[in-house]
C-alpha cells in the first residue's frame, strides 16, 4: 500500500506514514490535508528538526509510453517499497496531433496563400532541440521528481538508462559484416523489397506488372517507413487496400494474412525514444543535486525474476540496481496511476473528419469558475470522494465517476458512505448480468452542487490494486 506524504508545519518533508496513521492524525486535528493527489498531509505540531528519518531512495524506470516510479525505504528489517506509481505519457498522442496540425496548415496555405511561394528551410533548430513528444516525457519525469523531492526526504536517485540495439532486436542472429553494414547495404529501398519478395505482388503474387511500395500498416493509421512495414504490391492491390487494415483487406484469405503477419516485425519506435533520451535523462537526474546512480535493464530484469515479481513498471523501478536484489513488496499493492492529460486544446475552431470547420471556436477561460480537469467534491451527498470535472457550455457539467452517476439517479436523498457502497455493488452486479439499472444514470450535474478542491495540474489520478506475486 502506498504511504501518505507528510510535511512539517514549515512545509519541510517528514517520513511518509501509513494511511491508518494519517487518518488518526487528521481525526485528532494534529494535521490537515495539504494536497489531494498525491495525498499529502501537513502537521501542525511537528518540525523536521525534531523528527527521525530512515534512508529513502527514489527509483525510476523511464519508458516512452509509461514510466515507473518507486520509493524504497531502508528499514532495519530490510528494503521495503513504500510508494509506487505509474506515469503514463502522451508522447505518441502529441505526434498524432502534430501531424494533424501540419495537415490543417498545409490545407490552409492552399486555400489562402496559393500565391506565396512555398518555403521549407525557413526554420532554425537550436543545438539542444528535441522533438515535442520527447520533451513531454522529460518534462513529466522532471515534474514528478520535483514533486516527490518536495514531499519526502529522498537521499538519492537511481534511474534505468537503457541502450537498445535495434538491429539485434530485429534479428537476434545478426553478426559480423552483416551487422556492420546493416540491412540495406548496397540496395535502395525499392531494389531491396523487389529482391526480398521475388519481384511479385505480395497480395496476388502477380509478376511482370508494375509494382509499387505499399505500407502494411497505412501511414494514416500510424504506420512507419521502416523496412518491416514495407512490401511490394501491384497497383490494383495497392489501390484496393488503400487505408484498410491488413486483417480487413485479407479477411477472405487467412493463410495469406498469417504469412504476411509473420514477416512483420514489432515497431521499434519506443526503443528509439529511449535511445534518444538516454543522455538527457542522466543530465536531468544530475540537475537535482542528489546522489544518483545509473542502472541497466538486464540487471533490473534479473532482480525481478529472482524475486518472482510480476512484470510492471513500478516493480521494475523498485528492482533497479544493486539495491534492488532483495526488495519487499506486498502481494497486493495499491498503485497510484497517473496519466498526463495536457493543458487543453489550442484549436481555434472545431473541424469535421475532412478538415472543414463545423463547430464554434473553443471558449476561452473558465466556465462558472471551473475548467476541464479540476478536482471537485459533490456537496449533495455525504461522500467525500474527489471527482474530475468536465464543464459544458450548456450549463450542466460532466463528472467522470460511476458512483456519482448512481447518486444522481436518486437526486432527493443524501446517501451515507455505507449506502453508497451498497449501491455501487448493486450496480456492478446488474451491469455484469447485462441488466438495466432501475433508475436513470445522468451524466451531468449542476455546477452549484460542486466544490473546487484543486485546480487542473495537467494529470489524471487513479488507484489500482495490483497483484505483485
Amino acid at each position: 500500500m502506498n504511504r501518505v506524504f507528510v510535511l512539517d508545519r514549515n512545509k519541510k518533508p517528514l517520513m511518509p506514514c501509513l494511511p491508518v496513521r494519517a487518518r488518526e492524525l487528521l481525526n485528532k486535528k494534529r494535521a490537515a490535508v495539504y494536497r489531494i493527489s498525491p495525498f499529502t498531509i501537513i502537521m501542525k505540531d511537528r518540525l523536521a528538526e525534531d523528527s527521525d528519518f530512515q534512508a529513502l531512495e527514489l527509483k525510476i524506470d523511464p519508458g516512452s509510453g509509461t514510466s515507473g516510479f518507486a520509493i524504497n525505504a531502508y528499514f532495519k528489517r530490510g528494503i521495503t517499497l513504500i510508494f509506487g506509481m505509474n506515469l503514463t505519457h502522451r508522447a505518441f498522442e502529441i505526434v498524432e496531433k502534430l501531424k494533424k496540425r501540419a495537415m490543417f496548415r498545409r490545407s490552409r496555405r492552399g486555400r489562402k496563400c496559393r500565391y506565396r511561394k512555398a518555403r521549407f528551410n525557413n526554420r532554425s533548430i537550436p543545438k539542444k532541440w528535441i522533438a515535442p513528444s520527447l520533451r513531454s516525457i522529460l518534462n513529466n519525469i522532471k515534474v514528478w521528481i520535483q514533486k516527490i523531492i518536495e514531499r519526502t526526504s529522498i537521499g538519492g536517485i537511481s534511474i534505468e538508462i537503457n541502450s537498445f540495439d535495434t538491429q539485434k532486436m530485429n534479428n537476434p542472429n545478426i553478426a559480423g559484416v552483416q551487422y556492420q553494414r546493416g540491412t540495406l547495404f548496397g540496395y535502395t529501398v525499392r531494389n531491396y523489397l523487389l529482391a526480398k519478395y521475388n519481384h511479385k505482388c505480395i497480395y496476388c503474387e502477380a509478376r511482370n506488372v508494375s509494382l509499387t511500395i505499399d505500407h502494411i500498416v497505412p501511414r494514416i493509421n500510424g504506420g512507419t517507413n521502416t523496412i518491416s512495414n514495407l512490401v511490394i504490391a501491384c497497383i490494383p492491390c495497392n489501390q484496393a487496400k488503400g487505408k484498410l487494415d491488413l486483417a480487413t483487406f485479407l479477411k477472405n484469405d487467412p493463410a495469406k494474412l498469417k504469412s504476411i503477419q509473420s514477416k512483420m516485425k514489432k515497431s521499434l519506435k519506443a526503443s528509439a525514444y529511449i535511445n534518444i533520451l538516454r543522455k538527457k535523462l542522466a543530465e536531468l537526474v544530475e540537475s537535482f543535486g542528489k546522489p544518483f546512480k545509473l542502472a541497466y535493464g538486464d540487471e533490473t530484469k534479473f532482480n525481478r525474476i529472482n524475486q518472482a515479481y510480476n512484470k510492471d513498471h513500478f516493480i521494475d523501478a523498485a528492482c533497479i540496481g544493486n539495491t534492488g536484489k532483495k526488495v519487499f513488496i506486498k502481494s497486493k499493492f495499491n498503485l497510484l496511476e497517473i496519466k498526463a492529460m495536457g493543458r487543453g486544446c489550442r484549436k481555434r475552431v472545431g473541424t469535421d473528419e475532412f478538415g472543414f470547420p463545423n463547430r464554434t471556436p473553443k471558449a476561452e477561460g473558465k466556465l462558472q469558475g471551473f475548467e476541464t480537469g479540476d478536482q471537485v467534491v459533490f456537496t449533495h451527498t455525504a461522500t467525500k470522494k474527489v471527482f474530475r470535472v468536465q464543464p459544458r457550455a450548456e450549463g450542466n457539467f460532466n463528472i467522470t465517476d460511476l458512483a456519482l452517476r448512481i447518486i444522481l439517479g436518486f437526486p432527493n436523498k443524501n446517501f451515507s458512505a455505507s449506502e453508497l457502497d451498497k449501491l455501487v455493488i448493486k450496480f456492478k452486479a446488474l451491469k455484469k448480468a447485462n441488466q438495466p439499472f432501475p433508475k436513470p444514470l445522468p451524466t451531468s450535474v449542476r455546477p452549484s452542487l460542486l466544490k473546487l478542491v484543486r485546480f487542473n495540474d495537467g494529470y489524471k489520478y487513479n488507484f489500482k490494486n495490483v497483484l505483485v506475486h
